[in-house]
């Protein structure tokens, strides 16, 4: 039995940013060997982003945690030499750079299939390998935009947001990592690898599950509704003497429990709200019935009714609360990675929790280039040309510059 679930698979991720990034360390959390394989001197753009803790970027520490760091410049023939030889040794790539950027260095699917057809080799990109776009840079925010999440984001008549998170990236990742696994089983039966060819923009569009359902059904086209929700009410945050609470009074088992627990007697009785589709077409006057109540005690309070009514609710909690949070703390959420030069640095969980095979908690994200040595040294040697010093097909500037224009710049 192995210790994790993906204990005896490589991975090579040749990443910046978010999407390969955080696709890989979910995998690396699943138990998988990533090796992440950075341009000399620069590496990950994350890197760069503040703060710093001990002159490493906190963000990176994190993002990037359960890797071994390799230095590779791939604009040199030494350096793709010795890419092809690690890649020899795995059973996945995964990448984020610009659509056609790997297969101009020679080191695309169709290059390195030939040579391992087992490889499970998976592309993260702003709007696809092929089809109109691909040539385009493609960031979160303009996926955001394109996938009509910011067209229902925020309030009306305030102007388009976007989400807090940079959601495109990060579900991008997501299925780049179910992609890999779900590639790596199939693998199993026919014995052969394939490319996986996952987009920011269609990640994005694959979230618009309710809105789907409203224009395919009946040619509504969804606006920004703030806190509230597509179809469902009451189902949004409602304000308190000292803030707000989220409510979710969205059956009507729970409404009625809902209006007794916060003794909305007069809206249990308004015929306009005695059923779901009523408090919809209603929902301003049933928004500002309830918090002419709620709005007069406080949220602890409004919680504690709703609690003991069995309704769902919760408080809005800042990020301050969330990473101190004690109901995470009893779950065993946070933990702390070993780092070669930090000591200990705290770790956001995985929220995958198996019985028998655990995700894994090992290191921080290390120094750029801590492991290159190690690795190397572990890799047959080459008989291939352009392996003697002095082969490097463009300097590191070149490559610098290079690598600025072909990786899919996330934010």
């Amino acid at each position: 039995m192995s210790d994790h679930p993906l204990s005896g698979v490589t991975v090579i991720e040749v990443g910046s940013f978010i999407a390969a990034p955080w696709a890989t360390m979910q995998l690396a959390d699943l138990g998988a060997r990533v090796i992440k394989v950075e341009t000399p001197g620069t590496g990950d753009f994350v890197r760069g982003n503040a703060p710093y803790v001990g002159g490493e970027s906190s963000s990176f520490l994190r993002l990037n945690r359960g890797k071994e760091s390799v230095e590779l410049d791939l604009k040199s023939d030494t350096g793709r030499d010795a890419f092809r030889r690690l890649v020899a040794t795995a059973d996945v790539l995964v990448e984020n750079l610009r659509p056609g950027a790997m297969r101009r260095l020679g080191l695309g699917y169709d290059d390195l299939a030939a040579e391992q057809p087992g490889l499970v080799y998976a592309s993260a990109s702003g709007w696809g390998q092929d089809g109109p776009l691909a040539d385009q840079p493609g960031l979160d925010i303009m996926a955001q935009a394109r996938s009509g999440l910011m067209s229902i984001t925020g309030f009306r008549d305030a102007g388009p947001a976007k989400v807090g998170v940079p959601i495109c990236d990060l579900v991008c990742a997501m299925y780049v990592a179910l992609g890999v696994t779900a590639a790596l089983r199939e693998r199993d039966r026919s014995g052969r690898g394939q490319h996986l060819d996952v987009s920011l923009h269609e990640a994005g569009v694959s979230l618009g599950v309710w809105e789907a359902g409203r224009w395919f059904g009946d040619g509504t086209v969804p606006g920004p509704q703030g806190s509230a929700h597509q179809s469902q009410a009451p189902y949004q945050a409602v304000v308190t003497a000292d803030g707000h609470v989220t409510v979710g009074a969205n059956t009507p088992g729970l409404w009625t429990r809902f209006c007794d627990a916060l003794g909305l007697a007069d809206l249990a009785a308004d015929e306009r709200f005695a059923d779901n589709a009523g408090r919809m077409r209603h929902r301003d006057a049933l928004v500002a019935g309830i918090e002419a109540v709620t709005g007069t005690r406080g949220t602890a309070d409004v919680l504690a009714a709703l609690q003991a009514a069995g309704v769902p609710c919760a408080p809005i909690q800042t990020y301050d609360q969330v990473f101190t949070d004690p109901a995470l703390e009893a779950r065993d959420f946070y933990w702390d990675a070993e780092h070669p030069t930090l000591g200990d640095v705290r770790q956001v969980g995985s929220p995958m929790r198996f019985s028998r095979t655990p995700t894994r908690r090992g290191r921080a994200a290390p120094p750029l280039g801590h492991d290159t040595d190690a690795v190397l040294a572990g890799l047959e040697p080459s008989t291939g040309p352009g392996t003697e010093p002095g082969t490097d097909a463009v300097t590191h500037a070149d490559a610098d510059r290079d690598a600025d224009r072909d990786a899919e710049e996330h934010a």
